[in-house]
């Protein structure tokens, strides 16, 4: 039964990853680094429950299978087939917000890191509807960042998906996303939270007024 689950979940995985690129034209741009397989947390803005999946399928191949995203657990847990699609097919780390659940929320996130894997984190904690460019990140990034110091912080700037998968959608709009990598970024020495938290925003930023 596992092995036939596990069939059906690569399946599902390829057919997912072949229909985002697809339907939204979606260009991976790596500006600031090299796809290499360096143990990364890719930090991106969030606008759409869409943002993992075109992250995720936008990765190199050998890149995705070791790359994790990092997921709300009310929204992404609350059906068996929002389960079987995080967990099985994307392998995705599930985490409580708010006030759900006991202990700290970042546990399954800090053992993931542990156990080498990749992370796809969204810092400003929920989506983004306002017209604000990003919502304030919140302090779990830094909290990752200090507790891995040799951790690679890519910043991930995702054009258009809001546009081309907004709330309430289901499949994407055909419109034209691109994804911009940027460089590296790692805690310095006596960096305050604050300070750090500025500069990963101002880097993301930065990503978004790239003229390619």
């Amino acid at each position: 039964m596992n092995t036939l689950i596990g069939w059906f979940a690569g399946i599902t995985a390829y057919c997912i990853t072949l229909a985002a690129r697809l339907i939204t034209g979606a260009r991976a741009l790596w500006l600031g680094c090299n796809a290499s397989h360096h143990q990364r947390l890719y930090f991106a803005n969030h606008s759409s429950h869409g943002d993992f999946v075109l992250l995720w399928a936008s990765l190199p191949a050998l890149l995705r299978k070791g790359t994790r995203p990092v997921a709300g657990a009310e929204y992404w847990g609350d059906t068996p087939l929002k389960r079987f699609i995080s967990q099985r097919v994307f392998n995705a780390v599930l985490v409580p917000r708010g006030n759900q659940g006991e202990g700290n929320p970042l546990a399954p996130v800090q053992q993931a890191l542990a156990n080498g894997d990749s992370l796809i984190f969204f810092p400003e904690g929920t989506r983004n509807l306002s017209e604000a460019p990003l919502l304030p990140f919140k302090s779990g990034i830094y909290h990752l960042a200090h507790a891995f110091p040799d951790l690679e912080l890519i910043p991930v700037w995702i054009t258009n998906l809001n546009r081309a998968m907004p709330k309430g959608r289901y499949l994407p709009l055909p419109l034209l996303c691109t994804l911009r990598f940027g460089a590296p970024i790692k805690l310095q020495g006596e960096e305050t939270k604050t300070a750090f938290l500025e500069r990963l925003q101002l880097a993301l930023l930065d990503m978004s007024q790239e003229d390619v």
